[in-house]
């Protein structure tokens, strides 16, 4: 499995009508991935710098490999 960087913006569900009389099943809400979050980011910047805006998969592939690269720099810390 790929290290994603866990939630990028996580999030308590706000409590239910359940939940405010004392039954809390912990459901949280994690949103996107931490990993996606910075493919977006590098995918913005690629398609600003109008370099290969019409090559789909490429502008993906390298969106990721950019957000995999991150990930792994900022577990050195």
């Amino acid at each position: 499995m790929k290290e994603t960087g866990g939630p990028a913006f996580a999030a308590a569900v706000p409590p239910t009508e359940t939940q405010v009389c004392g039954i809390f099943d912990g459901v949280f809400q994690e949103g996107m991935t931490l990993r996606d979050y910075f493919a977006g980011c590098a995918l913005i910047g690629m398609l600003a710098s109008g370099a290969n805006i019409y090559e789909v998969a490429l502008n993906s592939e390298m969106s990721y490999r950019n957000s995999d690269a991150m990930l792994v720099e900022r577990a050195k810390e």
